[in-house]
């Protein structure tokens, strides 16, 4: 364990196991997840590139937990959609774009400054920033994909 500062550096532990030739599972404290291992792909688990953009999302939004008590700022809900561009060969991430939607009623310099905490002090976010371009932006509200997702809700309430 390497020790920064005097504080022993924080460890995570995580294991995976193949269950068959389509597919593996991570398992992490009482957690699972399913893992698309299959050449062909699966529709029903993440692979190796959308799990790497929800780990970047979770970091995202687990920052903002941690940040809007000290900043006291209110929000009502924070919804991330990430892009990651892959190349073949060699096989690597080439970058990510994000879209960062707060539902809020905070002003616009206090959105900034909770954009600014979230691109400056997430462990994951910092990981992949140094390995290849992560860029994107903040936005206040719903999302548009969430807005058409609840207008429908709304119709079908209705029928």
């Amino acid at each position: 364990m390497i020790c920064v500062n005097k504080k022993p550096a924080l460890e995570y532990h995580v294991s995976a196991q193949r269950l068959d030739s389509h597919g593996s599972v991570a398992l992490c404290k009482s957690a699972k997840i399913p893992l698309d291992t299959d050449t062909a792909g699966r529709t029903d688990a993440f692979n190796p590139a959308e799990l790497l953009l929800a780990a970047i999302a979770a970091c995202m939004i687990k920052g903002i937990e941690r940040v809007t008590p000290m900043l006291k700022f209110r929000l009502r809900g924070v919804d991330v959609r990430l892009t990651g561009r892959r190349q073949d060969s060699p096989p690597k991430m080439t970058g990510v774009e994000y879209e960062l939607w707060v539902d809020t009623d905070e002003p616009d310099r206090r959105l900034d400054l909770l954009h600014h905490n979230v691109r400056n002090f997430g462990t994951i976010f910092n990981t992949v920033l140094a390995a290849c371009p992560l860029e994107g932006t903040i936005h206040r509200g719903l999302p548009p994909w969430r807005e058409a997702k609840r207008g429908g809700d709304t119709a079908e309430a209705g029928t």
